[in-house]
């Protein structure tokens, strides 16, 4: 079986692994182009180009998949199914329709629910307590496809969404290796209808600011969906504080004015909810380092009273 495979980050790059260790043939990596990043805002290449190169295949940087001069290029290859693991650019129909096996996704959620771009982080966001990924045929639609198959995980009480993550791109790659092995001949099912249907809007900075007045449940979520891009934050006397850990204290009733500091301990310090209360175990100040929240306590002589907002 011939493969073209299209992906982006290091998620895609365990499945791309994955097939070549399984033997199959791979004669080009479709990614994105190189990025700025980093301090120095450097021309940066992708995981899946890194690790395309380490690998011995050709890579293909196109802006756009909808330029005839792409469709061309994609042709010649001859390749039976193209592999797309977050890719980040829609698939045109033109090239949905030029492989025999046509397009197949691994995507990190159980479809039809988190469509979209940000599936662990919703997921976790959510409070559901499963999730996994689904291998599955690729239409025009966005995440619409019929399904080969699921496979499910719970999510932990600690799972971060790089916990998540890494998880989820092993599991996917495994299920990714188990649906080409049965085809052709295997037909995925249709299953993308009904009311579980739920979109995963790409996080931002704004969906990272700590509202104090929810309950202590869902601010522990924020902070471990937001982990470690971008960080769930909050502000104390006009910084923004980036929040990486914490515990659920408790869970019911109003323990003091949301937001404010109601204890400190040897171990982080604890901050009233609109329901319940929560411990700050790992914090970080402007221009800092990580570090535990009793040297933050310490360093800004925090007080019981003091103020989150």
């Amino acid at each position: 079986m011939n493969i073209i495979f299209a992906g982006t980050p290091g998620f895609s790059s365990v499945s791309l692994r994955a097939l070549v260790e399984a033997g199959y043939k791979i004669p080009l990596v479709i990614t994105q182009p190189d990025r700025r990043a980093g301090r120095g805002m450097l021309m940066m290449p992708s995981e899946v180009k890194k690790t395309a190169i380490s690998l011995g295949i050709n890579t293909y940087q196109p802006i756009s998949l909808k330029s005839p001069d792409v469709f061309e290029r994609i042709h010649r290859e001859n390749a039976d199914v193209m592999i797309v693991v977050a890719f980040g650019q829609i698939v045109p129909k033109s090239i949905l329709s030029v492989f025999p096996l046509g397009c197949i996704n691994v995507h990190a959620s159980l479809l039809p629910r988190w469509r979209g771009a940000a599936p662990i982080q919703r997921a976790i966001m959510a409070g559901d307590e499963q999730t996994g990924v689904c291998i599955m045929q690729m239409e025009e639609g966005l995440d619409t496809g019929p399904v080969f198959s699921e496979c499910r995980i719970p999510i932990k009480a600690n799972d971060t969404a790089k916990s998540l993550h890494d998880t989820l791109a092993e599991l996917g790659a495994k299920a990714l290796i188990d649906t080409l092995s049965k085809l052709p001949g295997r037909e995925p099912v249709s299953q993308q209808e009904g009311p579980l249907v739920k979109y995963a809007h790409k996080v931002n900075n704004d969906d990272a600011l700590i509202d104090w007045s929810v309950s202590s449940e869902e601010i522990d979520r924020l902070v471990r969906a937001m982990n470690p891009v971008p960080g769930a934050h909050t502000f104390f006397e006009k910084s923004r504080i980036k929040i990486w850990e914490t515990m659920v204290l408790d869970q019911e009733g109003s323990l003091g004015d949301p937001g404010k500091v109601i204890a400190l301990a040897q171990d982080g310090f604890v901050v009233a909810c609109g329901r319940g209360s929560l411990k700050i175990l790992v914090i970080q100040r402007p221009g800092r380092k990580k570090s535990s929240s009793a040297e933050y306590v310490g360093a800004i002589r925090l007080k019981i009273g003091n103020e989150f907002k």
